[in-house]
């Protein structure tokens, strides 16, 4: 096929959509579901009006095939999970009951059924929910809401791909189930699961599916001869069914290395590849194979997990390159749009200049149809397209919003020792526990305490100018002199101060930094019904005074035990922003870091004694290929020491972690050099700890034992059972008690028995230890 001919056949497509709607009304809608508020077929109907709206508005824009099935209640995984039948035996019962409320037990739990364990999706800070298969696992094909939403896209006179997530991918994510062999291997279980996934394939077939997108982004990461042969084994066998819709496998976050030629020689009839900044050696890669002829390729030439513009002229250069590569070239963004926000148009506070320079999910469609416009057309039908995008990116490269001279001459004069404690652990640790006295297996939260519906009017209030500065401060310390009140009467040996004038862990330190910016609308999904804003991260980073030190000296001066100070951690603030990408990112850590250096030192000026700063993003912000990863650490942790490097040796630094697999980090957890941390450890029943103890970490450790993502009580027994399992992999000199992570998300009636549990067993554990 010539070029021209190749370009004629170029459509526009993207791999999924933000599910929440402009205003949230999914979040309303399921809460107020769990709430009793709301039906079930009203939820149904909300979610129904929100993907109708989500493909009138791609259509419209241009995009010529809509994806469906990404829409999900609660995560795209559980939603794999109830399409093979892969339910728990512990939720069976709920599930035959009632499908929906069976469900959302599955991703939240119940009083007395533990939800799935969560983690998170590849590197991103999107959760998803971990599937529990074994040997005895039986799948069985329930296509229902897959076929659903087929139908509803197809009635709608919309040319619809099914988008599932690929079998390969799906078993790499899993674990075994509780009680099945630690080592099970749930890719064993593959020649049971194709099966399935070619009788939920017919189904979409007689449905009118043309094409089926099965995801594959587990590829990208290193992967061993069994596992390539198993990806190719699954298409040969996909590829060889005859009823069945044309198959386009997708894959990315990174480059696909050894599995790309695994998957050019299958025989499906498409590739839908990444060409963005990580991946660009896909390009390459291709070539070295041949090309891909006979097939389609959907090209991800822009960038779905970052909200800059896109380089319009660099991305038509790539996918000219493209058009002698494959028998067809189809344009994309690199992932789903989950990752990024709906509309920056709906950004009334960002200048107008800056909001140029942004794109979010709608941005970032008329971006791809521009570009599949020009690669079909030719240039010269989107000349006016390509000279504002000249003129909006070189606007950006030399703004003065985006350089600091100050900033830069203080990063550049860091040394080794500024990253460096001035004495070793041993020492420390022995002057830390003169100084602050604490028991045994010491009680403790990890900073934030519920954020009620009061809190959040009292900052709308302030906003709407309904109350005054003075008016919503003092509102502020009434919620901490409570929450100091109920963690005294409870029993917690270090106190929090529960954050209530936080709106969230990143935006709150972002909004009082130089180099950030704001939004008002930009929520991104992280789990569930759980939506956060991103900062955007535009410039150099500096802080104007201090952050936190008002608030924690408050909560200090209403008891004699120590309150820990709160701070997000440099690669936290990285992660959990959409960071600027003209620069290196160990460069603008380091920049974060200085910033927060001089607010952990201005803490410790004013008497508090116990200070954490958060790093729950160090193991999601891992390179997908172990060959990227030491570059990555060696800039991360040095961020993190050069963060709290500068304290005296009896102040505590503590650090925590969450809903990630810790086990390829712990080496690069003990390089941070914190006295303390804290981690996730409640739904992987303490597999933290035995990794800790496997590597023979030296410090002190709070494993997590009370499930903060479960509106579950734990017992105190509960509790005290997963505490002795920490002890078996800690010495109780070492081990903290804690909840998994913040309870910001929580309710207060919740909150109250679960700490009053988590205290209580740490008495009995105590009692067991002196007695012992």
């Amino acid at each position: 096929m010539t070029a021209k001919s190749a370009a004629a056949a170029a459509r526009a497509t993207v791999y999924g959509y933000p599910r929440q709607g402009a205003n949230r009304e999914l979040k309303k809608a399921i809460e107020g579901y769990w709430k009793g508020r709301v039906t079930a077929d009203a939820l149904r109907s909300t979610a129904a009006e929100l993907r109708r709206a989500n493909w009138q508005s791609l259509a419209g824009a241009g995009i010529h095939e809509v994806p469906t099935g990404d829409f999900s209640y609660y995560d795209h995984v559980l939603d794999t999970s109830v399409m093979v039948g892969a339910i728990p035996e512990r939720h069976r019962a709920a599930v035959e009951t009632d499908v929906l409320d069976g469900y959302f037990a599955m991703a939240r739990g119940t009083q007395d059924v533990a939800p799935l364990e969560m983690t998170k999706w590849f590197d991103t800070n999107y959760h998803y929910l971990v599937p529990e298969l074994g040997p005895d696992t039986q799948f069985t094909a329930n296509s229902a809401k897959q076929v659903a939403e087929l139908k509803e896209a197809l009635a709608l006179g919309l040319a619809a791909r099914p988008v599932l997530v690929g079998p390969v991918t799906y078993l790499l994510l899993s674990k075994p189930a509780p009680g099945v062999a630690p080592d099970f291997d749930p890719l064993t279980l593959l020649d049971r699961l194709l099966p399935v996934y070619a009788s939920v394939l017919a189904d979409l077939r007689a449905a009118g599916a043309e094409w089926v997108q099965l995801d594959e982004p587990a590829l990208v990461q290193d992967r061993t001869p069994a596992e390539l042969n198993a990806a190719a084994r699954t298409y040969r066998d996909l590829g060889a069914l005859t009823d069945r819709p044309k198959l386009l496998v997708a894959s990315y976050f990174d480059r696909l290395g050894d599995a790309l030629p695994v998957l050019a020689k299958a025989p499906v009839e498409g590739l839908a590849l990444d060409f963005t900044e990580s991946a660009a050696a896909n390009l390459d890669a291709i070539a070295a194979v041949g090309g891909l002829p006979g097939k389609r390729l959907v090209a991800g030439v822009v960038n779905g997990r970052n909200i800059w513009i896109n380089d319009l002229q660099k991305s038509l250069t790539t996918l000219g390159t493209l058009l002698g590569l494959a028998d067809r070239v189809d344009v994309a963004a690199s992932c789903s749009l989950l990752h990024v926000p709906l509309d920056a148009a709906a950004e009334r506070d960002i200048e107008p200049q800056i909001l140029r320079w942004l794109a979010f999910a709608k941005q970032k469609t008329a971006e791809i149809v521009t570009l599949a416009k020009g690669l079909t057309q030719g240039t010269d039908t989107i000349t006016a397209e390509l000279a504002a995008n000249r003129a909006d990116l070189a606007s950006r490269a030399t703004s003065p919003i985006t350089r600091d001279p100050a900033v830069r001459a203080r990063s550049e004069a860091v040394t080794d020792t500024d990253g460096r404690r001035c004495q070793p652990y041993g020492e420390r640790a022995a002057a830390q526990r003169a100084h602050l006295g604490l028991p045994l297996l010491p009680t403790t939260t990890i900073g934030s305490f519920p954020q009620t519906s009061e809190l959040r009017t009292a900052r709308a209030d302030l906003r709407a100018g309904r109350i005054d500065t003075a008016g919503y401060e003092e509102r502020i310390k009434a919620e901490i002199q409570e929450v100091i009140s109920f963690q005294e009467k409870t029993g917690i040996d270090v106190l929090v101060h529960g954050e209530p004038e936080r709106n969230d862990m990143v935006q709150y330190f972002a909004e009082q930094l130089t180099g950030y910016l704001a939004t008002q609308h930009g929520w991104v999904q992280s789990y569930g019904t759980r939506y956060v804003r991103p900062p955007i991260l535009a410039g150099d980073i500096s802080r104007p005074e201090p952050m936190t030190v008002r608030w924690t000296s408050y909560a200090n001066s209403l008891t004699e035990k120590p309150v820990k100070g709160m701070l997000t951690g440099p690669v936290t603030m990285l992660a959990w922003s959409f960071v600027r990408d003209d620069q290196p990112l160990g460069d603008t850590a380091r920049q974060v870091a200085l910033a927060l250096r001089d607010e952990v030192n201005d803490l410790e000026a004013a008497g508090t004694s116990v200070i954490q700063v958060d790093e729950p993003a160090l193991r999601e912000t891992l390179p997908l290929r172990a060959a990227d990863r030491a570059g990555y650490l060696g800039w991360a942790t040095e961020a993190f020491r050069l963060t709290t490097a500068g304290v005296r040796p009896d102040t505590q630094i503590h650090t925590h972690m969450c809903y990630a697999e810790f086990g390829d980090i712990v080496q690069a957890i003990d390089d941070l050099d914190a006295d303390v941390i804290s981690l996730e450890a409640a739904r992987s029943h303490m597999q933290v700890a035995r990794e800790l103890a496997a590597h023979g970490y030296p410090r002190e450790a709070g494993p997590g034992v009370y499930d903060i993502h479960s509106p579950r009580v734990p017992s105190t027994t509960e509790a005290a059972a997963l505490l002795r399992k920490g002890l078996e992999a800690i010495p109780a000199e070492r081990l903290w008690v804690n909840p998994d992570c913040g309870l910001k998300t929580r309710g207060w009636p919740e909150t109250r028995a679960s700490l009053e549990s988590l205290v209580a067993a740490a008495h009995q554990v105590r009692g067991e230890l002196s007695a012992s």
